[in-house]
């Protein structure tokens, strides 16, 4: 399953059923656990983990140092989950010490072409961010959030569950879950409700979550007087819990 004209380290864990196409190189500390591909032309720098059922397309950067003129060589990590399809030339980097010294990437996300994932970046389940779309280092990108082609997060910025960035977004603080942001500069621009009806919320959900959202971006208070406001709402479903939790560890302010 290897092609011969690989190269892989002797200290590589690779499970027996992996495949690996020509030309790639495979690095010291590297697991790579069954049922994933590797594609041609594949480069792949240790410490780092895949899981189960990857497909990693042919040149891909894959655990590279990061890019960060702090990071000294030091040993640091990059923690891939399942299923997970990682197009052609996208660059995921390990962490750094100034963080948890890992970049962890959950299960079953696409990133497509040219997506970038800096140092220490935390990526959640069933994400997917369209060609060219790039974090800064120390972003979360929660699960189930979208990022159209070529958008920009700002390092440290939070990305909430079942949020939307439109192609091109540049997002340069807080998205708060459930809010679907574009435009030049980028702004709010109500809530992602297909999304939400897909993932199986109820209307009623739905409801308050507009409720929330008009509670948040159109009533001029301040976000402490607007997450009072919402815990009235955060009892009667699970939604406007996530959504208060948020935005009580909102450290750079959200976007408005």
């Amino acid at each position: 399953m290897i092609d011969p004209k690989a190269i892989v380290d002797v200290s590589a864990e690779i499970a027996e059923d992996v495949e690996i196409g020509p030309f790639s190189i495979i690095g010291a500390d590297v697991t790579i656990d069954s049922g994933t591909i590797i594609g041609p032309h594949v480069v792949m720098k240790g410490p780092v983990k895949v899981g189960k059922d990857n497909h990693i397309y042919q040149f891909t950067s894959i655990g590279e140092d990061p890019q960060d003129k702090k990071y000294a060589d030091e040993k640091t990590s990059l923690i891939i989950g399942d299923r997970n399809v990682i197009r052609e030339f996208a660059t995921l980097h390990r962490g750094t010490l100034q963080d948890h010294a890992e970049t962890r990437i959950g299960n079953d996300n696409l990133f497509m072409a040219y997506t970038h994932v800096a140092h220490d970046c935390v990526v959640g389940n069933n994400v997917i961010m369209a060609n060219g779309a790039s974090l800064a280092g120390h972003v979360h990108l929660c699960d189930n959030s979208i990022l159209g082609g070529f958008t920009l997060v700002h390092q440290f910025t939070q990305i909430g569950t079942f949020s939307f960035a439109a192609m091109g977004s540049a997002i340069t603080q807080d998205v708060p879950p459930y809010v679907m942001v574009g435009g030049r500069p980028t702004r709010p621009h109500g809530i992602n409700s297909v999304g939400m009806e897909r993932s199986g919320s109820s209307p009623e959900a739905t409801r308050l979550i507009r409720k929330a959202y008009k509670i948040l971006y159109k009533n001029n208070l301040r976000l402490e007087d607007a997450i009072e406001k919402m815990e009235d709402l955060a009892g009667e479903c699970d939604e406007i819990s996530n959504m208060v939790s948020f935005l009580r560890n909102v450290a750079r302010g959200i976007l408005r």
